[in-house]
């Protein structure tokens, strides 16, 4: 059997994340013509395949893009697993290049702000709480009791990721808070407040890899996907054996960080999948970052010191989280991260960065590692 082919991320595009109401083809066509536009030495002609990722219930979503892009590939089809898209179809263009199917494949990942994927029908043992609003609020409860936590604590995740967003100029709005803003903000739930969620938005991302020798022709700044891991527990929450951990999250660290021969202290900066003020914590605890009731204390110390090294682009609740397109727009982050591409929320000397991924509750997580 051939030895396995490198994968590197030669070019990216993205568009700004908005409340827009906007076709979904059109905002994919967007990011994708970003990406054409920043690249001029990209012949589409060298696309073997085109990768849709979205929630949305239009059909025939990779043809049509391939057909507006000018792309005539070999290989074209859509990626749907909620908010974990935006990676799975990272991994499954991984996988053609790395196998020798494709040498250079795009992925576009778009949503509009108002998606069906914010809803999981088909779980009935929720009753009528099948909105993540819900799942978040039974997380936030079980954490803050186990671990003595306050509503104060958790609302630092919120600060920090405005903070942080009002650096990048894609994101959903500029507005900054304090924690006594999170508190007044509008009660959703016993545990949860407005600014503890992050925003269904109109947005797309959209990425190429390449094989080693086609990115050659095209970058002279790749960055290498070294590390993979996908775990899925189930599709409904309630099989999880805890609601202040998060088992998928923790197996799919392990699995990247071993194929890339790396621990966490290695990891320069990264992307977590902040749905909710208290997934950042617990995603940390669960990736290795910290220990088992301490995520917290990470991010207040990154906070205090107004330390980028998490989250830079102000994550999901600062920038928004257009479904298909956020797994996308994290990895473009890290890219731009290990380029030193990301202006003023740029994280020094970084060389090794981590993606985190995940969809409903953490019952599906996808991790990157990526390096210069």
């Amino acid at each position: 059997m051939n030895k396995m082919v490198k994968v590197v991320i030669a070019a990216y595009g993205i568009t700004p994340f908005t409340k827009d109401d906007q076709k979904i083809e059109s905002v994919l066509l967007k990011s994708a013509k970003n990406l054409f536009d920043n690249n001029p030495k990209i012949n589409r002609n060298d696309i073997d395949a085109v990768l849709v990722s979205t929630n949305s219930n239009s059909k025939y979503l990779s043809p049509i893009l391939s057909e507006m892009a000018g792309i005539q590939p070999k290989i074209a089809h859509s990626v749907e697993s909620l908010c974990n898209s935006g990676t799975n179809a990272i991994v499954s263009a991984y996988s053609y290049i790395a196998s020798g199917l494709a040498d250079m494949v795009l992925i576009s990942g778009a949503e509009r702000y108002d998606s069906p994927g914010q809803i999981l029908e088909w779980d009935n043992s929720r009753g009528e709480f099948k909105h993540p609003i819900f799942w978040a609020s039974i997380f936030t409860k079980s954490y803050k009791r186990e671990f003595s936590i306050s509503d104060e604590d958790l609302a630092i995740v919120s600060v920090k990721n405005h903070k942080q967003a009002k650096e990048n100029p894609n994101a959903l709005t500029m507005d900054t808070c304090t924690v006594q803003d999170v508190m007044n903000s509008k009660k959703l739930t016993d545990d949860l407040r407005v600014l503890n969620c992050s925003r269904p938005c109109t947005g797309s991302a959209s990425i190429l890899l390449a094989s080693e020798e086609a990115a050659k022709k095209i970058t002279d700044m790749p960055v290498w996907i070294t590390g993979i891991g996908q775990k899925t527990i189930s599709a409904g929450f309630t099989k999880h054996a805890s609601f202040s951990s998060m088992e998928s999250t923790k197996l799919a660290g392990q699995t990247a960080l071993k194929m890339a021969n790396h621990n966490t202290e290695d990891i320069d900066v990264v992307e977590i999948h902040d749905a909710f003020s208290v997934c950042e914590p617990i995603a940390l605890e669960s990736l290795g970052f910290s220990s088992t009731g301490d995520g917290i204390g990470i991010v207040k110390a990154l906070h205090e010191t107004d330390n980028f090294k998490i989250n830079p682009r102000g994550g999901l609740i600062g920038s928004g989280h257009p479904l298909g397109a956020t797994g996308i727009a994290q990895t473009i982050e890290i890219t731009q991260q290990l380029q030193s591409n990301a202006g003023n929320r740029q994280v020094d000397s970084a060389k090794v960065g981590l993606v985190h991924n995940m969809s409903a509750a953490a019952t599906s997580s996808t991790v990157l590692v990526l390096e210069k």
